[in-house]
């Protein structure tokens, strides 16, 4: 098989969360272990941080991979969902895995996944363990992917555990109440395993601190661990918990025997981009129109980017909205600017919701604007209004970010 053709295998035949919603959502770890188990075990053959939470696990992940990185180790770094390329979610020291080393593992396994019915989140933790301890890292960032407990990525021993924070978001799968979800993704606290809390939040801190408890793991709150002010290049006023969060956690790991100066901390934070190749954080895709996107998607994600459009000078806003079909929009529509020319669109994805169902749902609160066929001809839409002084930004979902970046 050639790459693209690996890809459409991988994508259409398997189930895959960020496409299809709750078909692909394991109740267990049974496929993951198994397939661990076919591959020598590779989670076992490198260190790793483990980053969970609602919202920032993304950026906080970077940010620490950045920061290890200047400190001159080699760091594997998986993430989800990607953008562009499939790749970007496996990388070491910034450059994303071979197209033949994907197009290798899916042809080795492809008769034990197909079997196994292995869904596209397992196949894809899988290869990132197996890349890592091929290539031997010194240490691998693993983001969560859902949740926690039954994540995927579950099955590692981490150096340090790192949760930063709990927001209401994919609710069918993790619970109603913040509570809930927070004992989701405490399900990656470990025996022993120091933990990383990036903010306080009253109603869910006792969930951590019992779960800390039961498995004699040190529990650590990030503002007091960092008593510092850092810059970064992640611009978005939103980052300075992601920042407070990655600092702490790598501390901690400096604890356990990596050596991280103070210039590699500061470094890594103004060179995340640089690093990692990390996009749609806040990105600033152009000037005169000012564009800018933001993957932000969820209540507590989008209270941070509304603030931060608030802070923007322009003379009109042009917003570029588009979202999954799951999501809560009586929640987060109204925290959308009335006063801006609205361009709804579909993300190209099963799970991306109608661009004239968005419409009629958002002008119960005042949102209005005309309806697009693609992101691609809604983005242009907004360009080719939008005066010099204007502001145009995308957002709504990763997915309409993915299309115009």
């Amino acid at each position: 098989m050639t790459y693209s053709e690996t890809l459409e295998w991988m994508f259409r035949q398997l189930p895959m969360y960020q496409r299809q919603g709750s078909a692909a959502f394991k109740k267990d770890l049974t496929n993951s272990l198994a397939l661990a188990q076919v591959l020598d075990n590779p989670h076992k053959k490198f260190k790793s941080i483990h980053v969970a939470g609602t919202n920032g696990k993304g950026s906080t992940s970077h940010m620490i991979a950045s920061i290890l990185q200047e400190a001159g180790y080699k760091v594997g770094l998986y993430t989800s969902p990607h953008l562009k390329d499939f790749r970007e979610r496996i990388k070491i020291n910034g450059e994303m895995i071979p197209e033949n080393e994907v197009i290798d593992f899916v042809q080795n396994l492809k008769s034990f996944f197909e079997v196994r019915k292995v869904s596209f989140f397992e196949m894809t933790v899988g290869m990132a363990f197996h890349y890592f301890a091929a290539e031997k890292v010194d240490i691998a960032v693993i983001e969560v992917g859902l949740g926690g407990r039954l994540d995927s990525t579950n099955i590692i021993i981490p150096e340090v555990s790192v949760i930063t924070n709990i927001g209401l978001d994919h609710t069918q799968f993790l619970g109603e109440t913040l509570p809930e979800i927070a004992s989701e993704k405490a399900g990656i606290i470990k025996d022993g395993i120091p933990v990383i809390i990036g903010e306080y939040q009253k109603e869910v801190f006792g969930v951590f601190q019992e779960k800390a408890t039961t498995h004699d793991a040190p529990l650590k709150l990030a503002k007091d661990v960092v008593l510092k002010d850092y810059d970064s290049d992640l611009k978005g006023t939103y980052q300075k918990n992601n920042w407070t969060t990655a600092v702490a956690s790598v501390l901690e790991l400096s604890s356990k025997g990596f050596e991280v100066s103070e210039d590699a901390i500061r470094n890594g934070l103004l060179n995340v981009v640089k690093n990692t190749q990390l996009m749609g954080r806040w990105q600033l895709l152009q000037e005169k129109p000012k564009v800018l996107c933001d993957t932000g998607h969820n209540k507590e994600g989008l209270t941070y980017v509304m603030q931060q459009l608030s802070q923007e000078n322009y003379e009109n806003l042009h917003l570029v909205l588009g979202v999954v079909n799951d999501k809560d929009l009586e929640q987060v529509l109204p925290m959308f600017p009335k006063q801006a020319i609205y361009y709804f669109c579909k993300p190209n994805i099963p799970r991306g919701l109608n661009a004239e169902i968005l419409q009629k749902k958002a002008a119960h609160f005042k949102l209005n604007g005309e309806v697009y066929t693609s992101v691609q001809e809604a983005y242009e839409s907004a360009l080719s209004n939008a005066n010099a002084d204007d502001l145009v930004f995308v957002g709504g979902s990763t997915f309409v970010v993915a299309e115009v970046v």
